[in-house]
């Protein structure tokens, strides 16, 4: 593809002329990427920082389409990059992960280069200093950052402290052997031996959740970062992650590494106070008891077959709990082009079975309003990350069912360490499929039984303790101002 097809907006810089600092954002363009680092720009703009937030131009529009937060401030930019349409995703692939991303990714690697360094020569020009936040799987992109004087690159990692902690300990081999450690070797040791469990034996290797094309793709991107990397920033608080992010800081002392989330709104609906939203749903949310609904929602780079969706919907039915259940396709390419999703069939008459029970949605859902509801008393979830943080967030304990990636690890966070919630399907057994009745039995369990009631006060308890630390003189609050602080010195 010739560079002419991409385009750059015409107002970069515009009113910018000598600023103290902007910063530009660089997400990989898929939505669990895309979501975290929009949210980091609505908190950054609140500093009266301007940000530039560089994608394709069809992601940049899925991004503010999405976004659970209003994006009405002059100082987030949105700059275009265009990519051509790729194929739907395979439902029936060994990997979960569609194939289809996979390629997309790879042309914004091969053809983003170019364009991104004359549009960061050209910011650098505007600003005494230029901050680069870039996806830790956009890294060959942003090489362009070494070779400009008054830029600043800073390495956003998508998944949990803990995953990116059991990666590096794995990745230095300091997990395996015996022998005389050092100070910093037993901590890790001991680190990795209490937090991988005995369910993810079989499944240790990262290479076992991902394609080998998206492997290739980790470890490329992994060996190419700037030379003029400064910091490492994380989409968390040390309320729930402070063992891993002092394990990180003692094995990458050479780093700053900032923690400061949740990036997502954090206010939770008081009980009988009504939502702001106005998707359908909510108003249905408005009408039940407190705590009583499970949200179902899978993320946006599953398929399931419909054999699944099959025992999912009967599970739910024999659960006798109320549920909303968002049943969508992986995302494409292009999530605006019509027939993005095929209707999967349910049992037939399943509405009469489930009665006023139940609330399916087949569109994009309003995720962070539903889990920030009164009513919502659970949430069955893939794991990934933006998910587990938004459920915990809003205090709501989870059923856990990993499908890929960082997803079986934020598992073992979310359900033995955290204690926030329960396992549905054990990760060896991942392909195969789940039946009604561990549905139903896992929807009974977290919602009506005393362990669930043990779990909901866990999360309760955490996600209180969430809330209060982004506030004013919270932890979470202190770091996101010693990091602005940091990068307007």
């Amino acid at each position: 593809m010739s560079n002419s097809n991409y385009v750059i907006s015409e107002n970069v810089g515009k009113n910018t002329h000598h600023l103290p600092v902007m910063v530009v954002m660089v997400p990989l363009p898929l939505q669990g990427h895309l979501n975290q680092l929009l949210h980091l720009s609505r908190l950054l703009s609140a500093f009266n920082i301007p940000v530039h937030f560089v994608s394709t131009a069809t992601h940049n529009r899925q991004a503010q389409h999405r976004i659970s937060a209003k994006i009405k401030n002059h100082l987030i930019q949105f700059h275009d990059f265009d990519l051509p349409i790729f194929p739907s995703p395979n439902p029936n692939a060994t990997h979960k992960f569609p194939s289809h991303l996979v390629p997309m990714v790879n042309e914004v690697l091969v053809h983003f280069p170019r364009p991104f360094a004359a549009f960061l020569s050209s910011l650098s020009q505007k600003a005494k200093r230029l901050i680069v936040i870039h996806d830790s799987l956009m890294s060959s992109v942003v090489q362009v950052v070494d070779s400009i004087v008054n830029v600043e690159s800073y390495l956003f990692h998508s998944v949990s402290a803990f995953v990116t902690t059991l990666h590096n300990l794995e990745r230095k081999g300091i997990v395996v052997g015996d022998g005389d450690d050092d100070e910093e070797e037993c901590e890790s040791r001991t680190f990795y031996r209490e937090y991988v469990l005995k369910e993810l034996n079989t499944a240790r290797s990262w290479e076992s959740w991902f394609s080998v094309e998206f492997w290739d793709l980790i470890k490329s991107q992994f060996g190419q970062l700037p030379k003029k990397t400064c910091g490492q920033i994380y989409n968390t608080c040390r309320v729930i992650e402070g063992s891993s992010l002092k394990l990180i800081e003692r094995i990458e002392s050479k780093l700053n590494n900032w923690a400061l989330g949740p990036f997502n709104p954090v206010k939770k609906l008081k009980n009988g106070e009504r939502s702001s939203s106005k998707h359908s749903c909510m108003s249905w949310l408005d009408q039940q008891e407190p705590r009583s609904v499970i949200y179902i929602s899978f993320g946006t780079t599953t398929t399931m077959e419909d054999k699944q969706i099959n025992e999912i919907a009967i599970g739910l039915a024999r659960s006798h709990q109320k549920f909303i259940w968002v049943i969508r396709d992986a995302d494409k390419v292009d999530i605006f082009h019509e027939d993005n999703n095929k209707r999967s069939k349910l049992p037939e008459g399943y509405n009469d079975l489930i009665g006023d029970r139940g609330l399916i949605i087949r569109e994009w859902a309003p995720q962070l309003e539903i889990l920030s509801h009164w009513a919502t008393g659970g949430f069955m979830t893939h794991c990934g990350w933006n998910s587990c943080l938004e459920s915990i967030t809003m205090g709501v304990p989870m059923a856990a069912w990993p499908m890929h990636s960082d997803q079986p690890r934020n598992m073992v966070l979310v359900t033995e360490i955290l204690r926030v919630g329960l396992v549905v399907k054990d990760w060896e057994l991942k392909e195969e499929v789940v039946s009604a009745l561990t549905v139903e039995e896992t929807v009974r369990r977290l919602m009506v039984s005393e362990d669930g009631a043990e779990i909901r006060m866990n999360a309760m308890r955490v996600g209180e303790a969430v809330r209060r630390s982004i506030e004013d003189g919270g932890d979470s609050r202190k770091e996101l101002e010693a990091f602005v602080n940091h990068i307007t010195r």
